[in-house]
Protein backbone atom coordinates (compact mmCIF):
# COMPACT_ATOMS: atom_id res chain seq x y z
CA UNK A 1 0.00 0.00 0.00
CA UNK A 2 1.17 3.70 -0.88
CA UNK A 3 2.64 5.39 1.95
CA UNK A 4 0.04 8.29 3.04
CA UNK A 5 1.13 11.49 1.82
CA UNK A 6 4.18 10.65 -0.70
CA UNK A 7 4.07 13.47 -2.91
CA UNK A 8 2.99 11.87 -6.72
CA UNK A 9 6.10 12.11 -9.14
CA UNK A 10 5.81 13.49 -12.67
CA UNK A 11 7.68 14.81 -15.43
CA UNK A 12 8.13 18.37 -14.32
CA UNK A 13 8.91 19.33 -18.36
CA UNK A 14 6.44 17.49 -19.78
CA UNK A 15 3.81 19.41 -17.28
CA UNK A 16 5.28 22.58 -18.00
CA UNK A 17 4.70 21.84 -21.60
CA UNK A 18 1.07 21.15 -21.35
CA UNK A 19 0.50 24.31 -19.06
CA UNK A 20 2.52 26.06 -21.71
CA UNK A 21 -0.25 25.00 -24.32
CA UNK A 22 -3.48 25.73 -22.28
CA UNK A 23 -2.13 29.37 -21.61
CA UNK A 24 -1.39 29.59 -25.10
CA UNK A 25 -5.21 28.84 -25.83
CA UNK A 26 -7.20 30.63 -23.08
CA UNK A 27 -4.44 33.29 -22.08
CA UNK A 28 -3.81 33.71 -18.14
CA UNK A 29 -7.37 34.38 -16.94
CA UNK A 30 -8.82 31.63 -19.34
CA UNK A 31 -7.41 29.29 -18.11
CA UNK A 32 -8.70 27.65 -14.76
CA UNK A 33 -6.21 25.90 -12.17
CA UNK A 34 -8.84 22.59 -13.28
CA UNK A 35 -7.66 23.14 -16.96
CA UNK A 36 -4.19 22.94 -15.44
CA UNK A 37 -4.61 20.12 -13.48
CA UNK A 38 -5.80 17.80 -15.92
CA UNK A 39 -3.56 19.23 -19.08
CA UNK A 40 -0.73 18.13 -16.51
CA UNK A 41 -1.59 14.92 -15.38
CA UNK A 42 -1.42 15.79 -11.68
CA UNK A 43 -3.35 17.53 -9.33
CA UNK A 44 -3.61 21.22 -8.00
CA UNK A 45 -1.10 20.32 -4.79
CA UNK A 46 1.31 18.92 -6.85
CA UNK A 47 0.85 22.29 -9.19
CA UNK A 48 1.75 24.42 -6.36
CA UNK A 49 4.17 22.47 -5.01
CA UNK A 50 6.34 21.99 -8.15
CA UNK A 51 5.34 25.76 -9.35
CA UNK A 52 4.21 27.88 -6.39
CA UNK A 53 1.27 29.55 -7.81
CA UNK A 54 -0.62 29.98 -11.16
CA UNK A 55 1.58 33.35 -11.78
CA UNK A 56 4.75 31.73 -11.58
CA UNK A 57 3.76 28.48 -13.60
CA UNK A 58 2.91 31.70 -16.32
CA UNK A 59 5.65 33.00 -16.48
CA UNK A 60 7.88 29.87 -16.74
CA UNK A 61 5.33 28.90 -19.83
CA UNK A 62 6.60 31.97 -21.63
CA UNK A 63 9.99 31.62 -20.75
CA UNK A 64 9.82 28.04 -22.39
CA UNK A 65 7.51 29.38 -25.24
CA UNK A 66 10.16 31.61 -26.22
CA UNK A 67 12.83 29.22 -26.28
CA UNK A 68 11.06 26.46 -28.32
CA UNK A 69 8.68 28.81 -30.30
CA UNK A 70 9.63 30.60 -33.34
CA UNK A 71 12.63 30.28 -33.16
CA UNK A 72 12.26 30.36 -37.21
CA UNK A 73 10.74 33.97 -36.94
CA UNK A 74 13.42 35.51 -35.40
CA UNK A 75 16.35 33.23 -37.11
CA UNK A 76 14.61 34.87 -40.43
CA UNK A 77 15.60 38.49 -39.37
CA UNK A 78 19.19 37.70 -38.38
CA UNK A 79 20.05 35.33 -41.35
CA UNK A 80 18.54 37.51 -44.54
CA UNK A 81 20.94 38.93 -46.14
CA UNK A 82 19.33 42.56 -46.46
CA UNK A 83 16.65 44.36 -44.07
CA UNK A 84 14.05 44.40 -46.63
CA UNK A 85 14.58 40.72 -46.72
CA UNK A 86 14.77 40.23 -43.13
CA UNK A 87 11.21 42.00 -42.54
CA UNK A 88 9.78 40.18 -45.11
CA UNK A 89 11.15 36.99 -43.59
CA UNK A 90 10.36 37.27 -40.72
CA UNK A 91 6.39 38.20 -41.49
CA UNK A 92 6.16 35.50 -43.52
CA UNK A 93 7.23 33.16 -40.68
CA UNK A 94 4.83 34.69 -38.67
CA UNK A 95 1.97 33.30 -41.21
CA UNK A 96 3.68 30.08 -41.09
CA UNK A 97 4.09 29.60 -37.60
CA UNK A 98 1.16 31.59 -36.44
CA UNK A 99 -1.35 29.21 -38.63
CA UNK A 100 -0.28 25.76 -38.07
CA UNK A 101 -2.93 23.55 -37.00
CA UNK A 102 -1.05 21.11 -34.45
CA UNK A 103 -1.51 23.81 -31.66
CA UNK A 104 -3.06 27.02 -30.85
CA UNK A 105 -3.28 30.11 -32.95
CA UNK A 106 -1.46 33.36 -32.66
CA UNK A 107 1.05 34.25 -30.23
CA UNK A 108 1.76 34.06 -26.60
CA UNK A 109 3.17 36.48 -25.63
CA UNK A 110 0.66 38.82 -27.62
CA UNK A 111 -2.50 37.25 -26.77
CA UNK A 112 -1.39 35.82 -23.30
CA UNK A 113 -2.64 38.48 -21.10
CA UNK A 114 -3.73 42.14 -21.82
CA UNK A 115 -5.07 43.88 -19.20
CA UNK A 116 -3.20 44.88 -16.25
CA UNK A 117 -4.39 45.06 -12.40
CA UNK A 118 -3.16 44.20 -8.91
CA UNK A 119 -3.44 40.76 -9.38
CA UNK A 120 -1.71 40.13 -12.43
CA UNK A 121 0.94 43.29 -12.44
CA UNK A 122 4.26 41.11 -12.70
CA UNK A 123 2.63 38.88 -15.62
CA UNK A 124 1.70 42.25 -18.09
CA UNK A 125 5.21 43.52 -17.37
CA UNK A 126 6.98 40.24 -18.15
CA UNK A 127 4.64 40.39 -21.18
CA UNK A 128 5.02 43.77 -22.11
CA UNK A 129 9.18 43.36 -21.55
CA UNK A 130 9.63 40.52 -24.10
CA UNK A 131 7.38 42.46 -26.80
CA UNK A 132 9.55 45.19 -26.41
CA UNK A 133 12.34 43.27 -26.82
CA UNK A 134 10.78 41.54 -30.21
CA UNK A 135 10.18 45.61 -31.51
CA UNK A 136 14.05 46.39 -30.10
CA UNK A 137 15.29 43.10 -32.50
CA UNK A 138 13.39 44.33 -35.29
CA UNK A 139 14.90 47.99 -34.50
CA UNK A 140 18.67 46.56 -34.79
CA UNK A 141 18.05 44.91 -37.85
CA UNK A 142 16.80 47.95 -39.47
CA UNK A 143 19.48 50.25 -38.05
CA UNK A 144 22.10 47.83 -39.69
CA UNK A 145 20.42 48.07 -42.68
CA UNK A 146 21.27 52.45 -42.21
CA UNK A 147 24.87 51.52 -41.10
CA UNK A 148 25.49 49.40 -44.08
CA UNK A 149 24.04 51.48 -46.39
CA UNK A 150 20.99 49.39 -47.85
CA UNK A 151 18.90 51.95 -45.94
CA UNK A 152 18.83 55.76 -46.15
CA UNK A 153 20.46 57.50 -43.23
CA UNK A 154 17.51 59.46 -42.77
CA UNK A 155 15.41 56.29 -42.35
CA UNK A 156 13.12 56.24 -39.44
CA UNK A 157 14.07 52.88 -38.44
CA UNK A 158 12.08 53.39 -34.79
CA UNK A 159 8.85 54.07 -36.52
CA UNK A 160 9.53 51.18 -39.11
CA UNK A 161 10.10 48.48 -36.45
CA UNK A 162 7.03 49.51 -34.45
CA UNK A 163 5.30 49.01 -37.48
CA UNK A 164 6.04 45.78 -38.31
CA UNK A 165 5.88 44.98 -34.80
CA UNK A 166 2.04 46.11 -34.94
CA UNK A 167 1.42 44.23 -37.92
CA UNK A 168 2.94 41.42 -36.49
CA UNK A 169 0.74 41.50 -33.33
CA UNK A 170 -2.40 42.50 -35.42
CA UNK A 171 -1.50 38.80 -37.58
CA UNK A 172 -1.78 37.02 -33.98
CA UNK A 173 -5.22 38.34 -33.30
CA UNK A 174 -6.57 37.03 -36.97
CA UNK A 175 -4.52 33.84 -36.61
CA UNK A 176 -6.78 33.46 -33.61
CA UNK A 177 -9.68 34.39 -35.19
CA UNK A 178 -9.72 31.53 -37.91
CA UNK A 179 -7.53 33.43 -40.19
CA UNK A 180 -6.06 31.14 -42.57
CA UNK A 181 -2.57 31.13 -43.57
CA UNK A 182 -3.19 32.72 -47.39
CA UNK A 183 -5.03 35.41 -45.67
CA UNK A 184 -1.83 36.42 -43.07
CA UNK A 185 0.32 36.00 -46.23
CA UNK A 186 -1.72 38.85 -47.94
CA UNK A 187 -1.53 40.55 -44.64
CA UNK A 188 2.27 40.40 -45.21
CA UNK A 189 2.47 41.60 -48.83
CA UNK A 190 0.22 44.88 -47.81
CA UNK A 191 2.76 44.94 -45.14
CA UNK A 192 5.66 45.10 -47.32
CA UNK A 193 4.16 47.19 -49.96
CA UNK A 194 4.73 50.22 -47.39
CA UNK A 195 8.50 49.25 -47.39
CA UNK A 196 9.16 51.83 -50.46
CA UNK A 197 7.42 54.42 -48.77
CA UNK A 198 9.21 54.24 -45.45
CA UNK A 199 12.53 53.48 -47.34
CA UNK A 200 12.22 55.76 -49.65
CA UNK A 201 13.73 53.68 -52.50
CA UNK A 202 12.90 50.95 -54.74
CA UNK A 203 15.83 48.65 -53.55
CA UNK A 204 14.74 45.10 -52.81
Amino acid sequence: MPERGRPRTFDRAAALQRAMEVFWAKGYEGASISDLTAAMGINSPSLYAAFGSKEALFLEAVELYTQVEGTDIWSALEKAPTARQAVERFLRQTAKAYSQTDRPQGCLIALGALHQDSSRGAICDDLRRRRAENRAALLRRLKRGVAEGELPKNFDSSTAATFYATVQHGMSIQARDGASRAALLATVAGAMAAWKVMAGTDAA
